[in-house]
């Protein structure tokens, strides 16, 4: 099958995705939202800036010096980082003025590679450029966790395009079963093929353990014999709550001094900067840049907990990642969430808007190994029934047969 995927091609979910598709021995016609370097997943390549996303510019590699680890660097978007919620009320109120423009292009692609489906991993505003798409296109979209609850209501014209996305679809994916039945409250038929499944196209079980158990040795840079938590979601407006987060640091520490706190996709970050210098707590944090997956999995299995505190969620790739690896998970407890953890026993949920709560869990998982390994081998199990990749990529295989004639 020749399959057309829509989707930021900077994003290492993104690139999962693909890499599964290859297996799976379809043909792939990648159209990236934002600038990037063509992978070798790709069999036809472009890139189609949608909504000012050219402003990002490429990535280019840059070296942390605490860490020593190479990570992607964006040349040009300091300013994004200080400027973000006007940035983001510009794709709001301008980015679906253009739209049609970009739908126009993108249809200029679908004849020219004459693709069975296009499939676009999100909905703002990937998804809302394939809208734009005849009928007689086969069309699926995925939901990322914000999308409906968060981006959608972001002004007007976000609503008017969600809905328009989601009544053209012909297929909707998402990574917990809330979505799908908010994406038929939004407009998707209810006679519409549906997939549930991770948003990475799932874990390779085998590959995470494996590389989170050899690339321990690597992190030399982290404190020895000091209790690791671990937040790896970064800056994510509207949806994290890193000022939870941070704020529950300070109660941590009253009763766990030796506690150090590794924070993922931060690094130089004005948000995080701030928070530290205003809560004097340099000493015991890390501000890291994005890091390689390999990387990420070897904190995971270090670390004890790994902090998750969102109020507008799907099921996170780090969060399954971090219980493939045996990192104990403090969320958010919104319902997507509450499909993957069960309070108490294989993780903790708390009020996304009380820092007391969220200090109250992490200092109950960190003196409560027993419960740390009994979540471990529940959380492995579950990892293994809903999200092993030869499974997923066995239903993503059924869901594409069933859109195409």
């Amino acid at each position: 099958m020749k399959i057309l995927i829509l989707a930021d091609g900077r994003s290492p979910i993104t690139k999962h995705w693909l890499d599964g598709l290859k297996q799976l021995g379809h043909t792939v016609i990648f159209v990236s939202s934002y600038p990037c370097e063509r992978l070798d997943s790709m069999d036809e390549f472009h890139v189609l800036p949608i909504a000012f996303a050219g402003l990002a510019g490429s990535q280019t590699a840059k070296t942390n010096p605490a860490s020593g680890v190479q990570s992607a660097a964006k040349p040009g978007s300091d300013w994004i980082k200080r400027f973000r919620p006007l940035f983001l009320w510009l794709r709001y109120w301008l980015g679906p003025l253009l739209l049609p423009y970009y739908g126009w292009r993108l249809n200029r692609i679908v004849k020219e590679t004459r693709p069975d489906l296009v499939h676009a991993l999100r909905i703002p505003f990937e998804g809302m450029t394939a809208s734009f798409l005849p009928k007689n296109v086969p069309f699926a979209v995925s939901i990322w966790g914000n999308d409906l609850t968060f981006h959608a209501a972001g002004s007007g014209l976000m609503r008017r395009m969600t809905v328009r996305t989601l009544s053209r679809a012909d297929g909707l994916a998402a990574d917990t079963q809330r979505d799908i039945r908010l994406g038929k409250l939004w407009g998707f038929s209810e006679q519409g093929r549906t997939l549930v499944v991770p948003g990475n196209g799932g874990i390779d079980i085998t590959e995470v353990r494996i590389a989170s158990e050899t690339g321990a040795a690597a992190l030399n840079w982290l404190p020895l014999n000091r209790p690791l938590v671990v937040n790896p979601r970064g800056f994510r407006p509207g949806s994290v709550r890193n000022d939870t987060f941070f704020r529950s640091i300070p109660l941590i520490l009253s009763q766990q001094p030796e506690t150090f706190f590794v924070c993922c996709s931060m690094a130089e970050q004005p948000e995080a900067l701030n928070w530290i210098s205003r809560l004097q707590i340099e000493p015991h944090v890390l501000l890291l840049p994005v890091l390689p997956q390999e990387t990420l999995w070897s904190i995971f299995r270090r670390a004890r907990v790994t902090v998750t505190v969102s109020e507008h969620d799907g099921t996170p790739n780090s969060l399954l990642e971090a219980m493939t690896c045996g990192c104990f998970p403090v969320a958010g407890d919104i319902e997507s969430m509450r499909e993957w953890i069960t309070p108490g026993i294989n993780g903790m949920l708390v009020d996304p808007d009380s820092p007391e709560e969220l200090a109250t869990a992490v200092l109950d998982a960190l003196q409560n190994e027993p419960l740390r390994i009994a979540a471990a081998a529940i959380n492995l199990e579950k990892i293994r029934e809903k999200a092993e990749i030869s499974l997923i990529q066995t239903a993503i295989e059924v869901f594409y047969n069933q859109l195409t004639p």
